[in-house]
């Protein structure tokens, strides 16, 4: 009788252990790079638009001519638009439209 009860209790251990062996997410597994991906897209997206609206709002308040803080906030505009892209999975059209951003708000940066 006690030697059920053993193999019951090692069987249901053995069984959570290749359950927690499972959760463990495997750096070469093409979902788990793609997930990467997206999270990494969306923040460096959402960090960047921001940035973006901090410095927009902050050349507002100063004497920048118009120019400087529409430059800002077109970028960050558009970096917000590349986060969402990124979510989606489209990481490549969000990586363009990241450096598209970046580009704008540093010419509008020119400006001041």
């Amino acid at each position: 009788m006690s030697g059920r009860g053993d193999s019951e209790i090692s069987g249901t251990g053995e069984e959570q252990h290749a359950d927690s062996a499972q959760d463990v997410e495997d750096p070469d597994d093409p979902e788990y790079v793609a997930r990467r991906a997206r999270w990494t897209a969306s923040g460096s997206g959402a960090l960047l638009a921001l940035a973006g609206l901090a410095a927009a709002v902050l050349r507002v308040t100063g004497s920048a001519p118009a120019l400087v803080p529409a430059a800002y906030a077109f970028g960050a505009g558009s970096c917000a638009f590349a986060a969402f892209l990124g979510s989606r999975g489209r990481t490549r059209r969000a990586l363009w439209v990241l450096v598209a951003g970046v580009m704008v708000m540093a010419l509008g940066d020119q400006f001041d």
